[in-house]
């Protein structure tokens, strides 16, 4: 939040900057749904959307809640122009109750899995060891799904980087 208005600074290029640039209107979602941090990381997308009510777009339907905005402001910038979008309406479908160290995991798996290009696979690998811990011990159906695809998409980027290394 930037006094009234949220701000966002998606890098160029990204589907993200195209799409709110294009509509001049963005959902932002709440959700602990984990399965939508590692799709959107991996291609998948386990969520139904349902129209949003006050801008031309989507939210999810699973949502804890969510906000509609409308574009206001955009600072541009060579690497992330920061966007800045005025609540035009407001949402809470369901109170927000924390996330578990399953959920913790997972989203920390998101995090690096985003940074597969610039993290060397060791330090990757060493995190995987730690935040399997918590899956472990915690990790429901939903946690597991997600972990899962994070997993495969490690195992992939390592794969072509072995595959690199040998040609």
């Amino acid at each position: 939040m930037h006094g009234e208005y949220i701000v966002i600074s998606p890098y160029k290029p990204s589907t993200t900057l195209k799409n709110i640039l294009a509509t001049n209107c963005a959902v932002l979602n709440v959700c602990d749904d984990v399965r939508v941090f590692a799709g959107a990381l991996t291609g998948r997308r386990p969520w139904q959307l349902l129209q949003a009510d006050q801008v031309p777009g989507y939210r999810l339907a699973d949502a804890l809640g969510h906000k509609e905005l409308k574009l206001v402001n955009v600072e541009d910038d060579l690497v992330r122009p920061q966007l800045f979008l005025e609540v035009v309406q407001e949402y809470q479908h369901k109170p927000f109750q924390g996330f578990n160290r399953a959920q913790a995991a997972v989203i920390e798996l998101a995090v690096l899995v985003s940074r597969l290009k610039r993290l060397p696979m060791e330090k990757i690998r060493q995190e995987m060891a730690y935040l399997q811990i918590a899956i472990d011990k915690t990790a429901g159906d939903r946690e597991l799904q997600a972990w899962k695809w994070l997993i495969e998409a490690v195992n992939n980027h390592e794969a072509i980087l072995n595959h690199e290394n040998l040609a």
